[in-house]
């Protein structure tokens, strides 16, 4: 049976069905995107950063066109598809390559940290893009999240670097931007479809990236665990994450469920300790409190 062709439109007052919903789907969405950004630390052992974002976007893409084709999904109109353009340029494109050439020069457990971000920049797109106009107490407890992880960035310890860490706000802008948009045309198209039709602008631009930035001696030498940060990142962030976030975002609204998006680096850190050993500094955990306290106060005035 066909996936569902759209999602319906989003009400002016959002039932609580539709909250719960939203939340349930924003969590699982949140939950697969934290394991990302460790996985893209592993990746880039084997890969390139530009040979990684045209590689996970070229598989990605090639799913998608086959879930579109077997679905047999209308297309989208001329404006539909520019906003597309936005979601692709936000989140397939900007997002992986910032963040993968941030992690050259941080760790991925400072890089999490960063993603702390993301619900103020996917908020004030909120307003822009989708109309939304939270109370006045939801941008108090956002600011405050936002300042936590802002004050992390600017303590300049031993993993800190101007240039990683400026890499990383510039990616948490477009992505906010492109979370924005991907949300409100999920109102129109369904959450898959979104995703899956913004990969698919990308897939000519990802094959002739990845056929450009192929290395002359092969990838003989890649570890495994590079291909399987590849695996992930292609298939996971790429893909099914945006299923459910995209899904979290229309139902529940794109300011209340993007503050989902502060448990993200907690769930990330304790995933970059156990898999990559790298060092959660306590300062690392307050943030990450704060965050999550930020989440409850956001969620009840949104």
């Amino acid at each position: 049976m066909p996936f569902a062709s759209g999602e319906a439109a989003l009400p002016n007052s959002l039932s609580l069905q539709s909250r719960f919903r939203g939340w349930g789907n924003g969590l699982l969405g949140v939950a697969i995107f934290s394991g990302s950004l460790p996985a893209t630390r592993l990746a880039v052992i084997g890969f390139s950063p530009l040979l990684l974002t045209s590689a996970r976007a070229l598989i990605a893409g090639i799913l998608a066109c086959l879930m579109l084709a077997v679905t047999r999904q209308p297309w989208p109109n001329g404006r539909q598809w520019r906003q597309l353009l936005v979601v692709a340029g936000g989140c397939v494109l900007g997002f992986p390559a910032l963040t993968a050439l941030a992690l050259q020069h941080i760790t991925s457990a400072r890089s999490l940290v960063f993603v702390g971000l993301l619900p103020l920049s996917t908020a004030v797109f909120a307003m822009v893009r989708g109309g939304e106009r939270p109370a006045a107490a939801f941008w108090g407890f956002a600011l405050a999240g936002a300042a936590a992880v802002a004050g992390f960035a600017l303590a300049r310890g031993a993993q800190s670097s101007a240039l990683g860490d400026g890499l990383m706000v510039a990616a948490i802008v477009v992505c906010g931007l492109g979370y924005a948009e991907g949300a409100v045309l999920t109102r129109e198209l369904g959450g898959w479809q979104v995703i899956s039709w913004a990969l698919l602008l990308c897939v000519p631009a990802a094959a002739v990236g990845t056929a450009v930035f192929w290395p002359a001696d092969g990838l003989g030498m890649v570890g495994w665990q590079s291909w399987l940060g590849l695996g992930y990142v292609s298939v996971f962030s790429m893909l099914i994450g945006f299923v459910f976030w995209y899904r979290g975002l229309s139902l529940g609204g794109i300011a209340s469920v993007g503050q989902l998006q502060l448990l993200q680096p907690f769930m990330g850190l304790g995933l970059a300790s156990v898999v990559l050993g790298e060092p959660v500094a306590p300062l690392m955990m307050v943030v990450t409190l704060i965050a999550v306290g930020s989440v409850a106060g956001a969620k009840r005035f949104a």
